[in-house]
């Protein structure tokens, strides 16, 4: 399936996507799978009202900020009388939502999409056939009551993802990202057991590896030479398989 330079592929099959892929034949931001939070969020932010929102929206925020935002919470509990259920099931929607998005850089993922995207949210079942969606999207075409996320709700999103905060956002996620420890020094040798237990062990060469990581703990293995032929041509296939999609036409980001 070849197409055009810079133009983006139509898919040549009924759309069979699972929940969260955009109407559009694309996925969303949110992934292939809509996180049952945002999904929860989404259908509990119906029953608001646009003050009780802009108030969970700020807290939202200032828990990507790293902030404290108990007393907001339970201000907003005791002000708009929701129940504790709930009201977690808002801001922990809001939250993931917003992390998502603050989480991709604005030249792949750009506001009109991204609103696009809310507007596409649907509570379906996760194993709809391609006929069954056909009748849903025909069905949510003609009735926007299927469209969960109120019009100005999802301006309000884009306003905090998108706006003057959007970089102050991003420094704090990335400062608070879970990072696995870097390795800081690797040695290894080759070595060749002349006595053990193990017939089958004995004279067959083995990689032994010790490495010391960022935590500050050690880790030593002992890797059999033809288990690490087999890792190397593994870890070089996959390389290649990367390559190889990198180069196509479908998965190159156009503007």
């Amino acid at each position: 399936m070849a197409a055009a330079a810079g133009k983006a592929l139509s898919p040549p099959y009924p759309h069979q996507g699972p929940v969260g892929e955009s109407g559009l034949g694309r996925v969303s931001f949110l992934g292939a799978r809509l996180p049952p939070e945002v999904e929860a969020m989404a259908r509990s932010l119906r029953e608001l009202d646009k003050e009780t929102f802009r108030k969970l929206l700020k807290v939202a925020v200032s828990a990507l900020e790293g902030r404290d935002c108990r007393e907001a919470v339970r201000a907003i509990a005791e002000s708009a009388s929701l129940p504790d259920a709930q009201l977690a099931v808002l801001v922990s929607g809001m939250y993931l939502l917003l992390r998502e998005a603050l989480r991709l850089p604005t030249a792949s993922l750009k506001q009109e999409v991204f609103k696009e995207d809310l507007k596409e949210l649907r509570s379906q079942s996760k194993n709809l056939g391609a006929r069954q969606w056909t009748l849903d999207k025909i069905t949510r075409l003609s009735d926007g009551r299927c469209r969960r996320i109120p019009e100005d709700f999802i301006v309000d999103f884009a306003t905090v993802a998108f706006g003057n905060r959007r970089p102050v956002l991003e420094a704090t996620i990335q400062q608070r990202a879970n990072k696995l420890p870097r390795i800081e020094d690797f040695k290894w040798r080759v070595d060749v057991a002349i006595s053990t237990s193990s017939l089958a062990r004995a004279l067959q060469p083995s990689i032994l590896m010790q490495m010391k990581l960022s935590d500050g703990t050690a880790h030593r293995l002992e890797v059999p030479a033809a288990k690490f032929q087999e890792l190397r041509y593994n870890v070089a296939l996959i390389l290649k398989e990367m390559n190889d999609l990198e180069k196509r036409s479908v998965l190159k980001i156009q503007d």
